[in-house]
């Protein structure tokens, strides 16, 4: 396969270390004509040493993303962030949840529409009958301190 540019060939250097990898599983030599890439060519000795250096270094890439990842998160979680998403539901509107659900009349969709959360909000705190499920006494606990 002869690409203009190396460029041409893939949207980042992994997919491209990876498309040349399946054309090379396939029996498929690789050229570049013009470029930063074009001493590579895939069926001479020179052109698989230039290639595997490319596959070494995005390797290299991506495991150094991983790491700055990983120290984001735990500088994160350090600084009090847990990285979920914030919960709609709060002490106030769980009581109201609680008590409409209590009525045997009560429609669930009906009652997270008009408290603005969907049902499966309202279903992870209340049961049908209104009581509460073990995420809503969580929170109940944690208003009281």
């Amino acid at each position: 396969m002869v690409v203009w540019k190396l460029d041409r060939l893939g949207r980042n250097l992994k997919h491209l270390v990876n498309t040349v990898e399946d054309l090379k599983n396939k029996d498929i030599g690789f050229r570049v004509l013009t470029g930063q890439g074009a001493q590579i060519d895939t069926t001479t000795p020179h052109g698989k040493l230039v290639f595997g250096m490319f596959a070494a270094l995005a390797e290299f890439e991506r495991e150094l993303i991983v790491e700055r990842t990983k120290a984001d998160l735990e500088a994160a979680r350090a600084r009090g962030r847990n990285g979920d998403r914030p919960r709609k539901m709060d002490v106030h509107l769980l009581r109201m949840a609680m008590a409409a659900m209590k009525d045997q009349k009560a429609v669930a969709q009906d009652v997270a529409k008009r408290l603005g959360i969907t049902t499966t909000t309202l279903y992870m705190y209340v049961n049908g009958d209104g009581s509460v499920k073990e995420p809503g006494q969580k929170l109940l606990e944690v208003s009281k301190l």
